[in-house]
């Protein structure tokens, strides 16, 4: 049975009349009106068809002159349906702030009165399935690749250059004032376009720390390797076996102690109190190309894992497990002042092409492949003992669109990351030092 009508208080007077808004002559009055989620709601005339719960469990007027509150900066009263922030939450709750459900129309409504409303707060990745992985493994993501590679080495006309070229720095947000050419009609086509040089002075190079980032990108994880484990994202990892594939011989490698221990980690390690660390970088399609050196070390063999050419966008690596170990990728291994060091290459959607510079012999995203299979190559020879020294800083390859670079390195158990995760970073500046 509908409630007896009572006095409500009287509202502060606005500084503008308004046929919309409620003045001391305007009175609330108890409209019985059906419901989905009871048989009347109480509401003033003019308002919606919204009702509250107030204290000691009577129903009010959702839309009384008391539920208007003065507006910030001396404006005119405005109902708590237009405030934000903790006033529109505490009225949702109740005067008491205890999470009294308010009915509602629509899905929100329907949430809130089966009690299926979430707090606020961070999800826990969830993993797609086999077979959805499966079925996203079908798409011909290496076919499209390969004829996107062919479009991009398809000769522009001079008067088409710039329009198209000014498309994609508007869409990808590309700073040609960093690039070597800032002429757009210079590059002849999308792939010169992509692999685009940069000024000398655009990328410094830090010299006080021992590991520097070796492209412009998105730092996505980095951190310790614990339990033979990877994250690519937060909460979401890879073996890092299945990954880097299976150890390489120690006389390949130059370490001056054999590896101990077991598992696969430990044999990586090969000085007493070091650890293996991790760093994923992303790159988006707007960033610089081209990656370098990030240290001084040798690089003594390459192994490549030919594979799908999944997307490596950060929403979808928290959505497939060990994404990294699906798709092709070059892995690059030696070793550094502290031990083993390694920087792989991964591809992605469009991203086929993975070039390393001194590395003539290695061609990438070919039609036809065996599944779970890798090539190996090796640097050490007869003729070169040392492999291939890089200095940091120096090129080292290019992808012809954004992809992700993971390094994993041996290093003494006080070397610290200078990082945040989500942070963007270029290349030359410092990742970690001693």
């Amino acid at each position: 049975m509908p409630l007896p009508d009572r006095p409500l208080p009287s509202p502060a007077e606005p500084r503008r009349s308004s046929p919309l808004l409620p003045g001391p002559s305007h009175r609330c009055r108890r409209v019985p009106v059906p419901s989905r989620f009871s048989s009347f709601s109480v509401l003033p005339p003019w308002l919606l068809l919204r009702r509250r719960t107030g204290p000691y469990g009577k129903t009010e007027p959702l839309w009384s002159p008391s539920g208007w509150e003065a507006s910030p900066g001396g404006g005119p009263p405005a109902p708590r349906r237009f405030l934000k922030g903790e006033n529109r939450h505490r009225h949702r709750r109740g005067a008491s702030g205890c999470g009294v459900p308010l009915p509602g129309r629509g899905r929100v409504g329907i949430a809130f009165q089966r009690g299926k409303a979430k707090k606020p707060g961070r999800r826990r990745p969830r993993s797609a399935g086999r077979h959805r992985v499966a079925l996203y493994k079908s798409v011909p993501t290496r076919l499209l690749s390969r004829a996107w590679g062919r479009l991009n080495q398809v000769e522009l006309p001079t008067w088409l250059r710039k329009p198209v070229y000014s498309l994609y720095i508007w869409t990808f947000g590309v700073n040609m004032k960093e690039a070597a050419v800032e002429d757009l009609h210079h590059y002849r086509n999308l792939s010169e376009f992509f692999r685009r040089k940069l000024k000398p002075q655009a990328r410094p190079v830090c010299c006080l720390h021992s590991v520097i980032s070796p492209s412009d990108g998105k730092i996505l994880n980095f951190g310790q390797v614990k339990n033979c484990e990877v994250e690519q994202v937060k909460g979401v990892t890879y073996s890092l076996e299945s990954f880097l594939g299976p150890r390489i011989s120690t006389e390949e490698l130059h370490f001056s102690q054999a590896p101990h221990g077991n598992s696969f980690q430990q044999q990586l390690v090969t000085k007493e109190g070091n650890e293996l660390y991790h760093c994923v970088i992303y790159l988006a399609p707007g960033d610089y190309h081209c990656f370098h050196s990030p240290t001084d070390w040798r690089v003594s063999h390459r192994r490549h894992f030919p594979g799908s050419l999944m997307s490596v966008n950060p929403g979808v690596a928290r959505w497939i497990k060990e994404l990294f170990c699906h798709n092709e990728r070059v892995v690059l291994t030696g070793d550094w002042k502290h031990g083993f060091f390694s920087l792989t290459a991964v591809g992605a959607t469009n991203v086929g092409s993975i070039r390393i510079y001194f590395d003539q012999d290695l061609h990438t995203n070919s039609p036809c492949y065996s599944k779970g299979s890798y090539n190996d190559f090796s640097f050490i020879s007869n003729n070169n003992k040392e492999g291939i020294p890089m200095r940091k800083g120096e090129h080292l390859g290019e992808f012809n669109l954004g992809s992700t670079i993971v390094l994993i390195f041996e290093a003494p158990k006080d070397f610290k990351f200078h990082l945040k995760a989500g942070q963007k970073i270029r290349f030359g500046e410092a990742l970690g030092s001693l």
